[in-house]
């Protein structure tokens, strides 16, 4: 074998090799060069091409951190101050409560009131924020509130209120969290504007809507037996075009929206 022509045949090859990704390096930089950069559309007219109403919310950034909870257990010993009704535990996790007297839903101004039965006649009332009136179904929802946060939607930090056709508390149903601790992982949070931009762009808001109101609270991330752990929500309330009003919520750490199981307040109200 001619070794020194091999060698020769070797190098062309090799120096060919070299000119042809050379150019290929070139022709990718020039590409490069010449691509345009598409700009970030601003908030502001993301919303006008959307036709969503919306005023941006000064925001200061901070770090938060998840939230752990225990479901809380009713005992006599918790319920022995509480007058005028009778009870029945479920699994002591879950209290059903029937009032004995007549106590009325409404004010002197015939308004929806429910400040005074909560203190009056309910066990830690006060840490309960209205969240809905179904006056069709006569009943109204709470949830829990921990660190003057709302816990949205979880089935263990929820009060339900039913009442008759003479606008009187029939029975209520009740369950509540304990043992708050957060954890000591810090993390980012997204603004209000990042999660009602969020929103648009993912085509959930509809056109001609308004953002009434952007909040903050916490929302379910696991569930076990007996301890759950939240995660900092937005919730972001959006009115249409029509009146309707229409609730979204949003992990305010991790970006994702939140689509809470269509069922879960029939199972607490049954």
């Amino acid at each position: 074998m001619d070794w020194n022509k091999t060698k020769t045949i070797f190098i062309i090859v090799f120096s060919v090799m070299n000119i042809f990704l050379y150019w290929l390096y070139l022709d990718r930089q020039m590409g490069v060069d010449n691509m345009q950069v598409i700009p970030k559309i601003s908030l502001e007219d993301t919303l006008k091409l959307e036709e969503v109403t919306y005023n941006p919310i000064p925001f200061m950034k901070k770090e938060v951190s998840y939230l752990s909870a225990h479901i809380a257990t009713f005992s006599e010993e918790d319920l022995k101050n509480l007058s005028n009704q009778s009870f029945v535990l479920i699994e002591n996790s879950r209290l059903l409560s029937h009032m004995k007297k007549q106590v009325s839903v409404k004010d002197e101004k015939d308004e929806f009131d429910f400040d005074d039965f909560l203190v009056r006649y309910v066990l830690k009332g006060s840490s309960y924020e209205l969240w809905e009136i179904d006056e069709e179904n006569q009943r109204a929802t709470f949830f829990q509130r921990v660190k003057n946060e709302t816990i949205f939607h979880s089935p263990n930090a929820m009060l339900v209120i039913h009442w008759d056709d003479d606008e009187a508390v029939t029975h209520y149903e009740q369950s509540m969290l304990d043992d708050f601790v957060s954890f000591n992982h810090k993390k980012d949070l997204m603004s209000q504007d990042d999660a009602v931009g969020s929103l648009v762009t993912r085509g959930y808001l509809k056109q001609g809507s308004t953002v009434m109101q952007v909040k903050s609270g916490y929302s379910t991330l696991v569930q076990l037996t007996e301890t759950q752990v939240f995660a900092p929500t937005w919730n972001i309330q959006v009115k249409l075009r029509d009146g309707t009003i229409e609730n979204y919520f949003i992990n305010a750490i991790e970006g994702k929206v939140i689509e809470f199981q269509s069922n879960m307040l029939e199972e607490q109200t049954e």
